[in-house]
């Protein structure tokens, strides 16, 4: 579990990450000094852009981009079973990552949840639950352009995926950034596309599910562990005022 957070990036920085993001699509990983030339900058300032935004350095960056983050603990090379799975997921449980995103929340007043097929619904809920403890207007789009509507510059965009390759969330993250909205990407496995125009972006888990799985035939439990702590973490910051 970690996060990327981009809104502490000045021009150059955003830049850095969003032309290795596009380099990554069709050509294999650069090492830092081409890095630094595809970037039109020095390997000094690849580096420190790429630590600013989250990742540990260039190694941690081109694995992410190429591999996919590496969980913290060990485990068998065979498919793990959900309960497994699941167990170390909550072995590597972040509260940190937690605490970030639930002050995000309670730093906006008005949310827009979206995300397609289960994560959809999987936004529902935790904007039911949203409503018992937050003063935030919280909507859930049911689709792409109603979430297009309700967006302004005072809005958090939240988008919810599991892996990021049902559907591309371009259009609207584009649209959002038009608005000059706040965009946050909560996906539970690491997919760089998800980077793309947005401000945050929160990987919830390395242990993935089996590929042999399509998108919307995965599971959803790590978003509710996730929402559900979040949740925990508003209620006790509201109980402290």
């Amino acid at each position: 579990m970690f996060s990327v957070d981009t809104t502490k990036l000045n021009a150059l920085e955003r830049k850095v990450i969003d032309d290795l993001i596009a380099y990554s699509k069709t050509r294999p990983a650069p090492r830092i000094l081409d890095a630094a030339k595809i970037c039109a900058c020095s390997a000094s300032q690849v580096s420190k852009a790429i630590k600013k935004a989250g990742f540990s350095g260039y190694k941690d960056f081109m694995q992410c981009l190429y591999v996919g983050p590496q969980p913290k603990t060990a485990f068998r090379a065979q498919a793990l079973d959900e309960l497994e799975r699941l167990k170390r997921v909550l072995e590597d449980f972040d509260m940190s990552t937690v605490d970030e995103f639930a002050e995000l929340i309670e730093s906006h007043e008005k949310i827009t949840l979206f995300g397609y097929g289960p994560s959809l619904i999987s936004a529902q809920y935790f904007e039911y639950k949203l409503r018992f403890c937050s003063n935030a207007f919280v909507t859930t789009a049911p689709d792409e352009q109603s979430a297009k509507s309700m967006l302004d510059r005072s809005s958090l965009l939240v988008i919810f995926s599991t892996t990021g390759q049902y559907r591309s969330f371009e259009s609207l993250t584009l649209e959002a950034k038009k608005q000059e909205a706040d965009v946050v990407v909560v996906s539970e496995e690491f997919n760089p596309l998800l980077m793309e125009n947005c401000n945050r972006y929160f990987v919830l888990t390395s242990h993935k599910q089996s590929d042999s799985l399509k998108p919307y035939e995965k599971t959803r439990t790590v978003f509710f562990i996730f929402f559900e702590q979040v949740i925990q973490k508003i209620l006790w910051d509201k109980a402290k005022e």
